[in-house]
């Protein structure tokens, strides 16, 4: 045998795993509380201890390592369009559904029954995102289809069963013939874009017209959000103009509907998820909804799926967190750890800033879902989703990329966990909506909302008179808000604005006074807008054990 070696192998940092992503992150318990979510936290706990498994977080990996496969045609020639997932997807799903996240808010209310999902979803997120665009669209579906009146379709007694159930059945076959049942969406087209009113896909009834009538629908979707789901919400032109209909995977007792899935998206991340291009041949649909008023019952589906994307940015930047604390605590350079060394401690305290903010807001819009038989709730969540979508998605992307260049060159190899993080995080400020769709959504809120800045006023005013820094920059958003003239071109500001405001609000009131005064000294005073200028001062010791308990010790 040879004893010719070239090195030992040493300064190399372990996976991150078998760890709990709730009882390691002090911020997010603490929301929970506070937001009135607390009789959930033992659950919280199992499924962040579940979900930090290594088998778990192994079934994310090997999920987007083996994406889904169209299938057109089966041995026989009969055209099936079939979408064929890993098991490694299966697993994850199950996950999803016996914990609930695609209905039991909607079919089990009761007080902090949305923050509760939405902890968990922020928890879901930070292992695997693909599985979340199925988990939304179902979870923003209900809302819809629980108010539809029994027809040709019986939502009541058929398909709101099968959306509740806690048992992920992904064969593709009849409702009857399943055990539980998903949703998907179909929205854009080639033409159109964000712009919904240049759809061209057009229904014609089969029989009376109008809400529960069955209609034969003819055009594409150059969009269609989960396409192996048992039914979509589908916009349509139809007499009366743009509708909304319910389109099933299968015609009642009849046979596959005449959706043809053209090709599956080849996209940058969320590759364990498919989206696709169809085209209708006549498929059949039942109207959802009056005619005419499609895009008001999308739109209300979108502003559940717009806060869907809030959480999952704050999910991926609170794990792109976890690993680059972990990795700061076990790499060594320069003869200390990455961790002891003074610049490096500024930039993961102010990701760390950035990680418990994006996670505040997020809660505190899901207890405003929670309380939304409120208006001054229901204003909140109308303009404060949008402009948490804004600027939580987009300070998202940056802070990601912060901290894959703390991994360095380790952080930019497949191998680890930073490739498919960073991929995953630009999505969430396209999908439903993008920034100038969301600021100018901000803007409409504001305007037609008569409760809207009388609610966030009162938000704001619970943390007044402890920072000059912040009550001076609530008097300056105020004054560009009023500015009607440049409303418009300010948008992004304005929208922006918001976001930081009200995360700073929320940090004044809740956090501990090391991560306000450094998220006020940041985020609301002149800087040069990358992470790791805090000022000299700051706490970095209070803030990164806040965030990563391990830390501590250090």
């Amino acid at each position: 045998m040879s004893s010719f070696a070239t090195h030992t192998v040493l300064n190399q940092v372990p996976p991150l795993e078998d760890y709990s992503l709730f009882d390691t992150d002090p911020a997010l318990r603490a929301a929970v509380r506070r937001e009135g979510a607390d009789a959930w936290a033992g659950d919280l706990s199992a499924h962040g201890a579940w979900l930090g498994r290594a088998q778990t977080l192994a079934a994310g990996v090997e999920a987007n390592r083996c994406p889904p496969r169209l299938v057109n045609y089966d041995r026989g020639g009969h055209r099936i369009d079939h979408v064929e997932f890993h098991p490694a997807w299966n697993l994850l799903m199950d996950g999803i559904m016996a914990r609930g996240l695609h209905s039991r808010a909607w079919a089990q209310p009761a007080p902090g029954a949305h923050v509760a999902r939405a902890a968990a979803y922020l928890m879901q997120g930070q292992v695997e995102a693909g599985t979340l665009c199925p988990t939304t669209m179902t979870f923003a579906a209900v809302p819809l289809l629980q108010r539809e009146p029994a027809g040709v379709v019986d939502f009541g007694g058929q398909w709101l069963p099968a959306l509740y159930s806690r048992e992920f059945d992904g064969t593709d076959a009849p409702l009857a013939a399943k055990r539980s049942a998903l949703i998907g969406m179909g929205m854009t087209e080639k033409q159109g874009g964000s712009d919904l009113r240049a759809v061209t896909t057009r229904a014609v009834p089969l029989g009376a017209p109008g809400r529960g009538g069955a209609y034969q629908l003819v055009g594409h979707k150059w969009f269609f959000s989960v396409p192996q789901a048992d039914a979509h919400l589908v916009l349509a032109q139809a007499e009366g103009g743009l509708s909304c209909f319910f389109v099933p995977r299968w015609i009642p007792d009849g046979p596959l509907n005449a959706i043809r899935v053209r090709r599956l998206k080849d996209k940058l991340g969320n590759r364990s998820n498919a989206s696709a291009e169809v085209e209708f041949e006549e498929a059949w649909g039942v109207m959802v909804g009056e005619p005419g008023r499609g895009l008001a019952v999308l739109l209300e589906m979108a502003g559940t799926t717009r806060l869907d994307c809030v959480l999952g940015s704050a999910a991926l930047l609170r794990q792109a967190l976890a690993q680059s604390a972990h990795h700061a605590q076990h790499r060594h350079a320069f003869g200390k750890a990455l961790i002891e060394q003074p610049l490096m401690r500024n930039v993961l305290a102010d990701l760390a800033l950035e990680s418990e903010a994006a996670m505040a807001l997020g809660l505190r819009l899901a207890r405003a879902v929670d309380e939304r038989a409120a208006a001054g709730a229901r204003a909140l969540v109308r303009v404060g989703t949008p402009a948490a979508k804004l600027w939580v998605c987009k300070r998202a992307v940056a802070a990601v990329g912060e901290c894959m260049e703390v991994w360095g060159g380790n952080g930019y190899v497949e191998e680890g966990p930073m490739p498919r993080i960073y991929r995953e995080t630009p999505v969430n400020s396209i999908w439903e909506g993008s920034g100038n769709v969301m600021a100018l959504d901000v803007l409409r809120a504001l305007l037609r909302e008569p409760e809207a800045l009388p609610a966030l006023d009162a938000e704001f005013a619970r943390a007044a008179g402890q920072y000059r820094e912040f009550d001076e920059a609530v008097v300056r958003w105020r004054v560009l808000l009023a500015d009607s003239a440049q409303a418009e071109f300010q948008a992004r500001r304005i929208a922006g604005g918001l976001a930081r405001l009200w995360q700073a609000a929320l940090l004044i009131e809740h956090a501990p006074q090391a991560v306000a005064h450094a998220f006020i000294g940041s985020r609301l005073q002149a800087g040069g807008g990358i992470f790791g200028e805090l000022a000299a001062g700051a706490d970095t010791q209070a803030i990164l054990s806040r965030a990563w308990p391990a830390i501590g010790a250090c």
